[in-house]
């Protein structure tokens, strides 16, 4: 008989998902390309709507492309084995630029304030990660989280 307790797993809301998304700055993009599927580990800001991040030229925006692709973004917080959330958004990624359409130019200067908030040096001349030069978003569509806890009285719940 074993004496690990079974943890209680259970679905977030909507609100605490966008609550960890809110706390936490580091994710993983997921998308395929080729018949392939990747998984990245990236910096973000949540404004409530949107994942705005950084990266740069290269595999991700090859397969995703520049004006809309389906991805998923996961974010998890581990405290232990039984003790932890996780939350994935599925939604488009968009490139952001600073020209084009108005509603680009407004995703530009919301990205760049959010993301300074993160790294204030973001964009400018003393940019630490300077080969990032491309910013994206992802519409927070669809959100789904689960919680482990352990149980309570070394019972199952």
């Amino acid at each position: 008989m074993s004496s690990t307790p079974k943890p209680h797993i259970r679905s977030l809301s909507r609100e605490e998902c966008e609550s960890i998304l809110a706390r936490n700055h580091v994710g993983r993009l997921a998308y395929s390309w080729n018949e392939h599927l990747d998984i990245e580990p990236l910096h973000y800001v949540f404004d409530g709507e949107w994942l705005y991040g950084r990266t740069s030229h290269g595999a991700k925006l090859t397969a995703t492309g520049e004006l809309w692709r389906p991805v998923a973004f996961e974010v998890d917080e581990v405290e232990g084995i039984f003790s932890w959330r996780s939350v994935v958004v599925h939604g488009g990624l968009y490139t952001v630029t600073d020209d084009g359409p108005e509603w680009r130019q407004e995703a530009w200067r919301t990205g760049v304030e959010l993301l300074r908030s993160l790294i204030p040096e973001s964009f400018t001349s003393d940019d630490p990660m300077p080969a990032r030069s491309v910013m994206f978003r992802i519409a927070a569509q669809d959100l789904t989280g689960r919680e482990a806890t352990p149980a309570r009285g070394g019972a199952p719940v």
